[in-house]
């Protein structure tokens, strides 16, 4: 009898693309095997992958009771440590169309992402993206979710006012960092370079006043890293990982911090240099310096954007260990060029800015942060914003199988140069709480290593990320 549900069906009987057919004369032997049970399949082919996982949960778990036991001593000012946030559990016009997008990018996402002719992919996982990230901002609902998140407290909109001309904000800049300093900075704006606050200046001047328009500009660039992540893993790694790993990169946790904040406007700016990068340094387009060139620009931009993603510069270094090949370096360094000089000859000095911002930090403003206890719930809440998926693929990353596969070593390669970006990033001491939203330029490029696991358990995966993302925006107010 056919199934009334043959969608259905097909989701419970899809083999994944390493299926095949048994050898002739081996049915019989096939039909008489007694099929492997669920809990040898567990022990054979997943319980490392789930060890992975389970000893991640729990290292958040002790994060989460540490930090409380170091909240009632008064040592944090953390509302829900190692999460900057607070226990709020709540629903929002966002969560019906959360859990849509979940369950279509669930039971949809793989098969279109086999089947999907590939210059149809990055656009698709670019319009999914931001329909992921559109709803959980909306969770929280359109003003609290949405228009206010970056025109108050601390953020870059609320010091619009305060900035009569571009010239003289470039040339006042560092003056205003220090928390001592007359009409100092609020924490957002004193915390990165000028370029960071000038984005939202020119938003303002073109028209594109107020909150709204700000969030739906860092969404729209944010959402498009997806398709960024997917083109660069292409050229480096294959087609066939690049399309294992974009339902990953859709239904990612860190959509939670993508919407509403301005780091996801510097995870679209470093992704997309990245990908330039990777296409001009494999030769994957027609015109490679010009690709390269670009990259630079967007390095570039990426320098004055935020000071601690000059670490992305790992990054790219493996990307080109992995192409064999330096030739980009010039056109790359000429496209940063004009940023450095320009910056510099209207009065901002790059490494000024960092160490007034260092002086700022160490004077308090940073709060009562202890570096013994973020150095290691740092990594933990990335738990939250990468996900178990991301977790049990970075386990395989180092395993023989993938070691001694050429695309797979590459991928990992990507991933691990990420990674690495990261734990520099948090021995600095720079970065103690908020990582969540801070780190998601290098969080963005662990995602991939979910495309290592299995085919056929991709969408017990990829619901364990969803039921991550959507819990986090459901039971906590995240903030930042």
């Amino acid at each position: 009898m056919p199934s009334r549900f043959p969608w259905l069906t097909s989701w419970a009987n899809d083999p994944g693309p390493a299926r095949t057919r048994p050898a002739r004369g081996s049915e019989g032997r096939a039909a008489g095997a007694r099929a492997p049970t669920v809990s040898r399949v567990i022990t054979r082919k997943t319980a490392p992958d789930l060890l992975a996982a389970a000893l991640a949960v729990l290292l958040f778990a002790a994060a989460a009771v540490v930090g409380a036991a170091i909240n009632d001593d008064g040592v944090l000012v953390l509302k829900w440590p190692p999460l900057f946030a607070r226990w709020e559990p709540h629903v929002g016009p966002g969560t019906p169309a959360a859990l849509l997008v979940a369950g279509l990018v669930l039971l949809y996402g793989p098969p279109l992402a086999r089947r999907l002719p590939w210059r149809w992919l990055p656009p698709a996982a670019w319009c999914a993206s931001m329909a992921w990230i559109w709803s959980l901002a909306l969770v929280d609902g359109w003003r609290r979710g949405v228009a206010r998140r970056l025109a108050y407290g601390h953020e870059y909109l609320t010091a619009l006012d305060d900035i009569d001309g571009i010239g003289p904000f470039l040339r006042t800049f560092t003056d205003h960092i220090p928390m001592d300093s007359q009409d100092n900075w609020p924490a957002h704006v004193a915390g990165h370079p000028p370029a960071a606050t000038l984005t939202f200046v020119l938003l303002d001047r073109v028209g594109l006043a107020g909150g709204a328009w700000a969030a739906a500009f860092c969404v729209t660039t944010a959402a498009s890293a997806a398709a960024a992540v997917l083109i660069a893993v292409r050229a480096l790694a294959g087609e066939r990982l690049a399309r294992r790993a974009a339902p990953f990169v859709v239904l990612a946790p860190s959509a939670v911090w993508l919407g509403v904040s301005a780091d996801g406007w510097f995870t679209a700016v470093a992704a997309w240099a990245l990908a330039l990068l990777a296409l001009a340094a494999t030769g994957a387009v027609r015109a490679p310096r010009a690709a390269a060139l670009g990259a630079g620009v967007l390095a570039g931009c990426l320098l004055y954007l935020s000071y601690g993603l000059v670490l992305m510069a790992l990054v790219a270094a493996a990307v080109l260990w992995l192409a064999r090949t330096a030739r980009p370096l010039p056109w790359l360094v000429l496209g940063v060029v004009p940023w450095v000089a320009g910056f510099t000859a209207a009065g901002f000095w790059w490494f000024d800015g960092y160490e007034t911002l260092v002086g700022r930090y160490y004077e308090g403003a940073g709060g009562q942060r202890p570096y013994g206890y973020f150095v290691w719930a740092n990594p933990a809440v990335q738990v939250a914003s990468v996900g178990l998926a991301t977790v049990a693929g970075l386990r395989r990353a180092g395993t023989r199988p993938v070691r001694r596969d050429a695309r797979r070593r590459a991928l990992a390669v990507l991933v691990a140069s990420a990674l690495a970006a990261m734990l520099l990033a948090n021995l600095s001491g720079m970065s103690k709480a908020e990582t969540e939203r801070i780190w998601l330029p290098f969080a963005l490029w662990l995602l991939p290593a979910a495309a290592l696991l299995p085919a056929r358990h991709t969408r017990w995966w990829l619901a364990a990320q969803a039921v991550l993302a959507l819990a986090v925006n459901h039971l906590w107010l995240t903030r930042w």
